[in-house]
């Protein structure tokens, strides 16, 4: 008999982008030859380019077209009758045209999902910004493990790309106010729409330099939510004393932020400003994620933290793996006291 969680397994990773070499593949042709027969495939088409939220949000025509074609070979090497509904998807599928974007769905412990329009490419726009990278999901991980960090306090993620990690914490930790902030015009516009895409109504007048359109009733339904949702336009190098005023954050979070040398003099200096510029002098708690791809990148930063007497220590390793990686990445979590 097939493993009863076998199709959901199926479905995690396909909702959320994964690469195909991470599904459970061979467990999948030992349920067939054990149990041939077209109830498993079925369900495992049903759970994933055939789950509502797939069809509303697919991911890229490449990726269901690889995956379908995949599964048609491990339905083929049992030898079984042709599955008509297998080959008609597919036909669906290959008559759709390739787009720049594509959607990815990260399934929450609730099961509530994250929907995000991201790039199709990793640089797109001049900017690495229009994707979801490991660390922020390792970060939301840590956050939904850590929810009292967050609640009723007013969060400001620095870098928020499209917006995974801020729109999982608002999603799971119930803070009072999210300010979402990036620099880079595409992204802002990106992440806007992730925002909006997921249910939440930003405060008016926030992205007044961002155009898109309305996400319709879906946008109108959290007209009284919580918690409060911001999109600034911050550029560490040239915010100003009024924008640092205005933030006022008790927490402080970033994700990937770390990956240049040139970039982190300049996190360093943006966080020196938001320590300075308090209304309270409570300096706010800081969490920065990073995955280490180069060894001296990391030590650099922590020198020059050092240096200027800003003190750090690594977060364990949570326990509660929700998200799904194609390699296990090596992330780390600095706490930072400014």
């Amino acid at each position: 008999m097939a493993e009863p969680g076998l199709g959901l397994r199926f479905q995690r990773r396909f909702l959320a982008a994964r690469q195909l070499r991470s599904f459970p593949w061979p467990e999948l042709e030992q349920s067939l030859r054990t149990s041939p027969g077209s109830s498993l495939l079925v369900d495992i088409l049903q759970k994933t380019i055939l789950h509502p939220l797939c069809v509303k949000y697919p991911p890229s025509t490449k990726y269901r077209r690889c995956f379908l074609t995949e599964l048609i070979k491990k339905h083929e090497s049992t030898a079984a009758e042709p599955l008509d509904e297998l080959y008609d998807t597919l036909a669906g599928i290959l008559n759709e045209e390739e787009s720049t974007h594509c959607y990815k769905n990260y399934l929450l412990p609730t099961g509530e999902p994250v929907t995000l329009s991201e790039s199709v490419a990793i640089i797109s726009g001049g900017t690495t910004g229009l994707v979801t990278w490991d660390a922020a999901l390792h970060l939301a991980e840590w956050a939904i493990e850590n929810s009292a960090v967050f609640s009723n306090r007013t969060v400001l993620e620095l870098g928020s790309g499209i917006g995974f990690t801020g729109i999982a914490i608002c999603k799971t930790c119930s803070p009072k106010t999210y300010i979402f902030s990036d620099c880079h015009p595409c992204v802002l516009r990106e992440l806007t729409e992730n925002i909006r895409l997921n249910g939440f109504v930003l405060e008016p007048d926030t992205t007044r330099h961002i155009q898109t359109e309305s996400q319709g009733p879906e946008a109108e339904a959290r007209n009284c939510q919580t918690p409060k949702l911001i999109v600034a336009e911050l550029d560490w190098g040239s915010v100003t004393e009024k924008q640092l005023l205005d933030l006022q954050p008790d927490v402080i979070v970033a994700a990937d932020v770390v990956y240049d040398p040139e970039i982190i003099l300049a996190l360093i200096g943006m966080l020196q400003k938001l320590s300075t510029f308090r209304a309270d002098r409570k300096r706010p708690e800081v969490y920065i994620a990073f995955t280490i791809r180069n060894p001296d990148t990391y030590h650099l930063f922590q020198t020059e933290l050092d240096k200027v007497g800003i003190g750090w220590q690594i977060i364990p390793a949570h326990s509660n793996s929700i998200f799904l990686y194609d390699v296990q990445p090596n992330v780390t979590i600095l706490q930072l006291f400014i």
